[in-house]
């Protein structure tokens, strides 16, 4: 089988530690390129500082997976639509619903691919708990997305200006399995957000939802940036039927009552990928706005707090 040539625009951690090793050992892609404004090559491969650059040396290299932050996406995702690329986009798709939108209906006009991924939603212990869920209801949710930003986006300064959705940006990841696995709508109700005094994006989240069910489940998250003794990446539910299920390890692991009932390692880049291949076998746009229109509730909703400063 011939690989389809990818590149890949955005050399960051993300892209380094996931997107570059899962396309390396591909059997649908291999890489073409990269663009990096630092010049950060990838296997002696062609660089480019600039998409355009990219399009004009390489024009039959016809896919691009768009890994820069969110706050540039919007316009590299339409230059490279522009250019008649199929395009995969990496989380969180834009910084507002209507670029999203945009993006939606310009790849639309254009008949190209546009695939907006979800990374976690790509865990089989995700599927078995929507399946759960969906035969036994749920009554409570506590969502806990813990983890350190010195570890996880070590002196990346964008996160904290304003598009950059600080503790949010990991947030999002857990509303990408939340929206997914619910057996019915939530909003937000209320959110209080702790923004550090010198910085543009917070650190701390705590949200309470609300649904229309008549039960009225009681259903609440809480993010923060400042866990230095490993990651929490935990969804709890309740469920109709009186069983505790918990998606642990950001959705690799499934426990119901207390019992692994499945446990998987990381596999959710290489199945994103597997995905992509599927929609442009099929010329097909996957686009899931549900964890953007949520989150974006939490920030209009949200009561600011200021907090102490945050130095790296």
């Amino acid at each position: 089988m011939v690989k389809r040539r990818i590149a890949v625009i955005g050399v960051g951690k993300i892209a380094q530690d996931q997107h570059l090793p899962v396309i390396d050992n591909s059997e649908d892609f291999e890489l073409a390129a990269t663009v990096s404004t630092r010049g950060l090559a990838h296997n002696g491969l062609p660089v480019f500082k600039t998409p355009a650059e990219l399009y004009a040396a390489l024009p039959d290299v016809s896919l691009v997976s768009i890994c820069t932050p969110p706050g540039i996406r919007h316009q590299y995702v339409r230059e490279a639509l522009d250019a008649g690329k199929d395009v995969m986009m990496e989380k969180p798709p834009t910084t507002t619903i209507s670029e999203l939108d945009d993006l939606i209906a310009h790849a639309k006009r254009l008949d190209r691919v546009l695939y907006q991924t979800w990374h976690s939603q790509y865990n089989p212990a995700v599927d078995r708990a929507r399946a759960l869920l969906a035969e036994q209801g749920v009554t409570a949710a506590r969502i806990d997305w813990r983890e350190s930003v010195r570890k996880w986006h070590p002196g990346q300064d964008w996160v904290w200006e304003p598009g950059g959705f600080g503790v949010c940006d990991p947030g999002i990841n857990a509303f990408s399995i939340f929206t997914k696995v619910m057996p019915y709508p939530v909003f937000v109700e209320a959110s209080k957000l702790t923004f550090p005094a010198n910085r543009q994006t917070p650190i701390d989240v705590d949200i309470t939802f609300k649904s229309g069910q008549a039960h009225k489940p009681i259903l609440s998250a809480g993010f923060n940036w400042l866990e230095e003794n490993g990651e929490i990446w935990t969804i709890r539910f309740e469920t109709g039927t009186g069983d505790v299920i918990k998606l642990e390890a950001g959705g690799r692991t499934l426990r119901v009552n207390d019992a692994v009932v499945l446990q998987h390692g990381d596999s959710e880049y290489a199945a994103m990928y597997d995905h992509f291949a599927d929609l442009l076998d099929s010329h097909t746009t996957d686009v899931d706005a549900a964890p953007l229109r949520l989150m974006a509730d939490v920030f209009l909703m949200g009561a600011r707090v200021n907090g102490p400063d945050f130095e790296w």
